[in-house]
């Protein structure tokens, strides 16, 4: 590709040794290698722009895939960006177009996600000027390309064309940049092709985990495994228990009881296994007491210092102890930590994941999200009084309500690792919670004794698939709220908006403040007139620039109610008890900021939450999605926790909203709300997520779009004060798995990771850098 050629040379990174006949050794998964610009990084920086990377790269003894270039643009916590490359074609040969949006302080090339050797010939990196980066985008040039080009091609130009008519050139060529990547990223994102990436374990992995492991055996505590066994046919059982005695970490103890089972296989499997390892001892119950009790005579037998459940047909992976382990040891104060979890099939393919969000005591109201792989302190599970008959079928999820409320949020770990194979068979709770009708009713009447114990007067109900609703009072009475809705004018929106408030709310106390910010025409001006009529409304004027930060600071000034509810004027109400809902939850202790599910005309869903980077600073979850979308892990389900909720519509107390001094008006128009709600979060409140109040939101329609050409200086200026203001946590969302992709709101899989990869050090990969104009409201 033709350009200006940028002066470099590879040097050795993490993991990484070039030998003297110039193969490259990558001593581990995901060496990397620095490609020095011209002298020692980062004493030298490439200014951003379009570049084309190109080279050939020859493996001896693995195949070469997962090519990815880790960036650096500016100095800080978090990495810009990370470059999921091409696949090589059939000579070996990678190429892409690639844009950095900022200075580039460093280069790191992955070459392959596995060990081997390779050997990379003819690298070379070209800077490009807009015209040929557009020609290369719009002729779908890559190393390997892509089937069927020339209609790539046609649908790519049209599309620009399109874009640049609407939105201007930026926006357009942004638009046509992801577009590109994606078709040539994208040949398989699944799941299978994930795995195969990024969470295969060779024979060599799996040599050196072991000799770390037998170093941390040293200073590591031991972990009681409980395997409580009822007729499990003996393939999954033998496949259960050698899962077990695969572990390269070697301190655990297998307490295993057979829960009186009728066929004879299971005590001859379990009495060949104990003969065979003295870490595996075995209870047999006299007569069945079901899974409860069965896993309390296992508890019985565990001396460890934490236990870890499994169930009878599943399988643990080869580093689930070593993983989960070696995070406790590195937190001195935590009694509990979860991971990840996927399922096999009978077959053993893996498919169906489910990458967890950190701690979320919300969430587990909802859902048991923590369950599989969990390891507890062994003295917490017998000071609650271990398993409890009568919640069979949800046992755990009951276990896990009474041990996290004695806990401390910092004392629960996550570690964001598939460690635990649930396995998928007729009859099994893996194959969707319908299974097992009973285990649903169970985990309801198991978050029904939390509530008791922890908020008297809160009630749930169940949904489906095993998801709860926790329905909470209000205060005696219920305290007043504001209802603060920004307009200019758009007659039609505003009257929609604001005769759905006041027909369709059945909230007793509240008042509707609209901010006339700068209206001129009659019909608006005589609307205006007209609603102050009813004495729950009145009018308030802000006759200066468009800002919606100061517009909703001056209203909550003008009130003394105890609630404020900042509401779009293109929003529309749906449903009667949406603000009870919002209330109930933005006046308990600890609680910041609480948004709404949000629904565009067409019943899809705008807005379920917010995500930080993705797509640049944040981004709405399952935008585009359908009304009922569960979402991953049925998240889109149940109340959560976020990071941040849209301003569109947002519920917290006058008192918590002047304590953080408002939404900041440096920030006019993008990100107040996001910003708003983090200053909360480091302020000690959580933010929560209802999808119990739905509205439709006409998306800022009074305002028009942020990537017109003339707003475009605004709101990149905007990005660059959230970027600076917020750029660790844009790169650590807590609700959001570094294992989910951050270029699209889809839950989709992160092709590569952020963080460590198959359990050893990997690439550190943070945000996106490219802004994303569909971030805010």
């Amino acid at each position: 590709m033709a350009g200006t050629p940028v002066d470099m040379a590879l040097v050795p990174g993490d993991g990484a040794r070039i030998e003297s006949d110039g193969r490259i050794l990558a001593s581990r998964r995901a060496a990397s290698l620095v490609l020095a610009l011209d002298g020692p990084l980062p004493t030298r920086a490439l200014p951003g722009g379009w570049y084309w990377l190109g080279f050939t790269i020859q493996s001896e003894d693995a195949t070469a895939v997962g090519a990815t270039l880790s960036v650096s643009m500016r100095s800080g916590q978090v990495p810009g960006e990370s470059f999921l490359l091409p696949e090589p074609d059939e000579e070996g040969r990678i190429g892409c177009l690639l844009m950095f949006p900022y200075e580039v302080h460093e280069l790191r090339l992955v070459p392959s996600v596995q060990r081997g050797r390779y050997r990379i010939q003819g690298l070379g990196l070209s800077r490009l000027g807009k015209g040929r980066a557009l020609a290369s985008m719009l002729l779908g040039l890559s190393g390997k390309g892509w089937p069927d080009r020339p209609r790539w091609s046609v649908r790519a130009s049209l599309g620009f064309l399109s874009a640049l008519r609407s939105q201007g050139l930026g926006p357009a060529t942004t638009a046509l940049y992801r577009a590109y990547r994606e078709q040539f990223v994208a040949v398989d994102r699944g799941y299978s092709a994930w795995v195969r990436y990024y969470d295969t374990l060779s024979g060599t992995d799996l040599q050196i985990l072991a000799a770390q492991a037998e170093a941390l055996a040293a200073r590591g505590p031991l972990v009681s495994i409980l395997l409580p066994v009822y007729d499990t046919p003996e393939a999954w059982l033998r496949s259960c228990i050698d899962s077990v005695l695969a572990q390269t970490y070697p301190r655990w103890e297998l307490c295993i009881c057979d829960d009186a089972s009728p066929q004879a296989h299971v005590a001859r499997v379990l009495e060949d296994y104990a003969r065979r390892d003295a870490r595996i001892k075995v209870v047999s119950r006299e007569e069945n007491g079901h899974i409860s009790r069965a896993s309390n005579s296992a508890l019985e037998l565990a001396t460890g210092e934490f236990v870890a459940l499994l169930d009878h047909d599943d399988e643990l992976r080869p580093h689930a102890l070593q993983t989960m382990v070696s995070a406790l040891v590195d937190a001195p104060g935590a009694r509990f930590a979860y991971s990840d979890e996927d399922k096999i099939d009978a077959e053993g393919n893996r498919f169906d994941p489910y990458f967890k969000p950190a701690w979320d005591r919300e969430l587990v109201l909802g859902q048991n999200y923590l369950c599989h792989l969990s390891v507890v302190d062994t003295a917490l599970v017998r000071e609650v009084g271990g398993f409890r008959p009568g919640f069979e079928g949800s046992q755990d999820h009951d276990l896990f309500l009474r041990c996290t409320a004695r806990l401390a949020d910092g004392q629960i770990l996550h570690v964001p690792k598939v460690l635990y194979h649930w396995r998928a068979i007729p009859g099994s709770t893996a194959l969707g919670r319908g299974e097992k009708d009973y285990a649903s009713e169970a985990g309801r009447r198991a978050v029904a004794s939390y509530l008791e114990h922890n908020e008297p007067g809160a009630q749930v109900e169940s949904l489906s698939h095993g998801h709860y609703r926790v329905l909470r009072p209000l205060p005696a009475p219920p305290p007043r709220v504001a209802i603060i809705i920004p307009t200019r004018d758009r007659v039609d929106l505003l009257r929609t908006c604001v005769e759905s408030v006041l027909e369709r709310t059945d909230y007793p106390a509240f008042e509707v403040i609209i901010v006339d910010n700068q209206s001129r025409e009659p019909e608006t001006l005589a609307y205006l007139d007209e609603v102050v009529g009813d004495a729950r409304v009145r009018v308030l004027e802000h006759d200066q620039a468009f800002n919606y930060s100061a517009i909703n600071n001056h209203a909550v000034s003008t009130t003394d109610a105890d609630v404020v509810c900042l509401l779009n004027n293109d929003i529309e109400v749906i449903e009667a008890g949406w603000l009870a809902e919002l209330v109930a939850r933005a006046v308990r202790p600890g609680v910041g900021a609480v948004g709404a599910k949000l629904l565009y005309p067409d019943d899809t869903i705008q807005h379920a939450g917010v995500v930080l980077g993705v797509m640049g600073v944040a981004n709405h979850a399952f935008t585009g999605f359908s009304r009922d979308y569960p979402g991953h892990g049925g998240r889109a389900r149940v109340a959560q926790c976020y990071s941040a909720v849209t301003g569109a519509c947002l519920v917290v107390t006058r008192e918590r909203y002047l304590a953080v001094g408002g939404l900041d008006e440096a920030l006019a128009v993008a990100f107040n709300d996001i910003d708003f709600c983090l200053r909360l979060r480091a302020s000690g409140f959580v933010n929560q997520w209802s999808p119990f109040a739905t509205l439709y939101h006409h998306e800022s329609a009074t305002r028009g779009s942020d990537v017109a050409p003339e707003k475009a200086a605004r709101f990149l200026g905007e990005v660059r004060l959230m970027e600076t203001r917020w750029e660790f946590e844009i790169g650590h969302d807590p609700a959001y798995n570094p294992n989910l992709t951050l270029d699209a709101s889809d839950f989709g899989f992160a092709f590569p990771p952020r963080g460590l990869a198959a359990g050893e050090a990997g690439m550190s990969i943070g945000r996106r850098s490219v802004a994303s104009p569909a971030q805010s409201r």
